[in-house]
Order: structure tokens, then C-alpha cells, then sequence
């Protein structure tokens, strides 16, 4: 098999279901890393039955975070790195067109298109699809943004929504690439219930004016990202938000048109919007400080004496 000159780049955590289906879809890359965090199953066993080279990543618990972490110390033999999730997969036509990319690059980067699984199901509407990533490009000139949600405990030590920022011309794929989780709905509630936690950060800084500096800005004429920076500044400031983004995601954008796995899909998010507004309600509550200790905690009464008498 002709390898591609194209350097694998797959941060994982507990893994093994997703993993071998993920590593198969890479096969054509010259060098694959899997850098996983001290993982307690198959992980990598399975990374390491695949050829790939396993990186282990100690979070400090602030920055950088696992992506960042390893484009600044892996030793790529490359020019070009692909970021793969261990529950995305990338299809040979979409080989065949990143072959042809950086054959006669004219970019810095591309942006990739992402086909969301939901219970078998591809979810086509509701504003899933297109879902634009930037995963391909030159790694000594891209970085994933710092978006200063450090102080937030429990939201994984790996960029999840924060977007690359390139030095550089960025160009688009035509393919599509897969995103197909294995895992069940535990695990998907239990991932969402730390990303809310870093999505209240974000709506508490975006509320507060914090935290821009050094980010992709909004801009409503900008690119597809910075017209969604732009709508999330309106978006936080809105009432009801669980329940418009069910409206939003399964009417107004035709979710319903994805069948049943639409409407849970749909569920899940309103869902998701509420969790983040609680937990926003509680940095607000606290200053956007989380963990405080009372200046004063009532003490419990203490218990009755008994008292035994000799006879």
C-alpha cells in the first residue's frame, strides 16, 4: 500500500471499542500517534496491534491541553498532520483527496466535513450537516485556541470545541468524514456532562467580556466559525434556550426529517442546554468561581449525652 505523506494525529482515553475501526481508517497514513491518557482498558494494546506509536499525555490540569500538547512535542516526520478523533473515520475517497491536496498545496490547511452518527443514523438535518472541521494542516503552523476554561474542573484534558488557529490560506475537502460513535448512550450523556461544563464556562466569559483575546473573534460576514462566535454572543443572552434549541435544531432546521434518532437526538441537546444553564446559574451565583468554601457553615447540633447510671 503507497502510505500517504500525512502524519496521524489520535488523542484517546478508553478507547477499545472505537479504536480498531478508527486505526483501520488510517492505514494509508505514513505514521500514525495515538496519544492516550494512561488508559484502564485495551487501548493501547489495540494502538500498538495497529502500528501506531502511543504517546502518553499527563494533563496538568490547565494548558495545554492533549492536542496542543502534541503538536508541540511529537517528532512528525511529516509536513502534514491529520487530527482523527477515536470515533471518526476516514473513508478512502477522502484519502484519495487529501492525497491530491497535498500533492499541489495551495493552503496552509483544510477544512473537513463531518457526517454525524446518531444511533445508526445519519443526522442530516438540524444543523449537523455541513459540519465543518480544520484537521488537515501544516502542524508548525497551527495551534488550537486557549479559550480560558482552566478554571472549570472535570472537562477532560482534550480540545473538544475549541477550533485551530492557522497561519495561513485555508482550503475545503469535498468528502465527507465519518463520525461514528460505538459506544451507547451512557457514554454519550457522561461525555456531554463535561462538555457542559466547559460550555458554561464559555457563556459565562462571553456574558462577562473575558476570555477573547487570542481567539477566532466573531464576525457575522467572517467564515463559518466566526459567524457561529458571532451568533453564540446573541444566543447566551437569550431566555428558554433549551427549549429554542429544540425548536431550532428539530424544526426550523428539519431535524424531524432524520426520524426517530432525530427527535432523541434533538431531546438530547435541549437536554444538554439546560445542563449548561444550571451550571452557569451556579458560576454566576459564586462569581464565576466554582468550589467555594461558606465564610460560615452552620455546625450541626451535637448529639444527646447518654448518660448510664452504676447500680
Amino acid at each position: 500500500m503507497h502510505k500517504i505523506p500525512v502524519s496521524v494525529l489520535i488523542p484517546a482515553k478508553n478507547e477499545e471499542a472505537n479504536l480498531p475501526a478508527c486505526l483501520s481508517s488510517v492505514e494509508r497514513a505514513d505514521e500514525v500517534f495515538v496519544v492516550d491518557s494512561q488508559s484502564s482498558d485495551r487501548s493501547v494494546e489495540i494502538a500498538e496491534s495497529y502500528g501506531a506509536q502511543v504517546v502518553q499525555f499527563h494533563f496538568n490540569g490547565r494548558w495545554p491541553k492533549k492536542k496542543n500538547w502534541s503538536l508541540d512535542n511529537l517528532p512528525f516526520r511529516n509536513e502534514w498532520v491529520l487530527i482523527v478523533d477515536c470515533d471518526e473515520r476516514i473513508t478512502p475517497e477522502l484519502w484519495d483527496e487529501i492525497a491530491e491536496a497535498i500533492a499541489h498545496p495551495e493552503h496552509s490547511g483544510f477544512y473537513l466535513n463531518r457526517r454525524v452518527f446518531f444511533l445508526g443514523k445519519w443526522i442530516r438535518h438540524g444543523g449537523k450537516y455541513p459540519d465543518w472541521n480544520l484537521r488537515l494542516f501544516r502542524h508548525r503552523l497551527g495551534r488550537y485556541e486557549n479559550l480560558n476554561t482552566e478554571e472549570i474542573r472535570n472537562t477532560g484534558d482534550n480540545e473538544v470545541h475549541e477550533h485551530v488557529i492557522l497561519d495561513g490560506p485555508v482550503g475545503y475537502l469535498k468528502e465527507d468524514m465519518l463520525h461514528i460513535d460505538f459506544r451507547d448512550i451512557f457514554h454519550w450523556l457522561e461525555r456531554h456532562n463535561r462538555y457542559s461544563n466547559w460550555e458554561a464556562r464559555v457563556y459565562y466569559n462571553l456574558l462577562h467580556g473575558m476570555g477573547e483575546q487570542g481567539t477566532i473573534g466573531a464576525n457575522l460576514f467572517g467564515d463559518s466559525v466566526q459567524r457561529k462566535r458571532f451568533l453564540k454572543k446573541i444566543w447566551v443572552r437569550l431566555p428558554f434556550k433549551p427549549l429554542l434549541r429544540f425548536v431550532l435544531f428539530y424544526i426550523l432546521r428539519l431535524g424531524f426529517l432524520d426520524g426517530r434518532a432525530g427527535y432523541m437526538y434533538g431531546r438530547l441537546l435541549s437536554q444538554y442546554e439546560y445542563q449548561i444553564g444550571v451550571k452557569l446559574y451556579e458560576l454566576q451565583k459564586f462569581g464565576g468561581q466554582l468550589n467555594v468554601t461558606p465564610t460560615a457553615s452552620p455546625q450541626p447540633p451535637a448529639p444527646p449525652q447518654t448518660v448510664t447510671h452504676a447500680e
